[in-house]
């Protein structure tokens, strides 16, 4: 079992209390309470951290006051405070400091930290917490140790390369912050432990092959069985993963996505 020695990033033990509050974890339930996400339930009860993706408070500058943690999200988050005395938690970049300024502004310089529209950010920056629709707050690259990198513009768009190798188009004006998002040792945490799990709210996941034929198409059989069916599937019946193209195919968004994730075996090929 390993973890992450969060003295060395944490400067406060307690979050602001005006910007927190309790709140229901639906565990992966929807309105109706039916389960649409599977081995999700149960954890450490979790305080609300209120934290601001839509940065509407532009050309005013701003101090980082403390970097916390935080139970919701696997990036660190930063309290910080802004000229007119107004305090808001924001998503931390990877190397912020307490002491710290930055600036949210159309043409802000490009440094660690700062926000600016995409069509100011030089080729080949990583930037995280990225917009899709102006002012619609940061959408993209939000988890411990992610980015998007900027390869190109042309005519109103930004090329943006995600995690998964997908090459995107998004509008030049939506804004970004310049950095990696914080904690980028996340990835490499080993849980150890089943009762760990349990905290977190990870339910346990049961192999597809050791269920009932009810249960699943892999399901049933005298001992250990092989698949059965040509193509990976869901229980549901959907296909995925081992190359399966599991996006629907008239989707709204493929006008903006200019090369496809690679998937399968050669996903890590260049």
């Amino acid at each position: 079992m390993t973890g992450i020695e969060f003295r060395k990033f944490i400067t406060a033990s307690e979050p602001h209390k005006a910007l927190t509050s309790g709140f229901k974890r639906k565990s992966g339930h929807n309105s109706f309470g039916r389960i649409t996400t599977r081995h999700k339930g149960g954890g450490v009860k979790r305080l609300f951290r209120d934290v601001d993706f839509n940065f509407d408070k532009k050309d005013i500058p701003a101090v980082v006051t403390t970097i916390e943690y935080d139970p919701n999200r696997s990036g660190f988050i930063a309290l910080v405070t802004y000229k007119d005395g107004e305090k808001r938690y924001v998503l931390a970049p990877k190397g912020m400091k307490v002491g710290d300024t930055f600036i949210v502004s159309e043409k802000a310089e490009v440094k660690m930290g700062n926000r600016l529209a995409l069509k100011h950010v030089p080729v080949g920056t990583f930037v995280s917490n990225v917009e899709m629709k102006p002012g619609n707050g940061g959408k993209l690259a939000r988890s411990a140790g992610n980015y998007v990198e900027v390869t190109g513009q042309d005519q109103g768009f930004t090329m943006l390369k995600m995690p998964s190798t997908e090459v995107r188009k998004v509008l030049d004006t939506c804004f970004a912050t310049v950095g990696i998002v914080s904690n980028d040792e996340n990835r490499l945490v080993n849980i150890g432990k089943a009762g760990r799990s349990r905290w977190l709210g990870i339910r346990p996941t049961v192999r597809a092959s050791a269920m009932n034929p009810v249960d699943h198409p892999y399901g049933g059989g005298e001992g250990r069985q092989p698949r059965g069916t040509r193509r990976a599937k869901t229980r549901t019946g959907k296909f995925t993963g081992k190359g399966q193209k599991s996006r629907t195919p008239k989707k709204y968004s493929n006008v903006f996505i200019v090369s496809r994730r690679k998937v399968g075996k050669g996903k890590n090929a260049k």
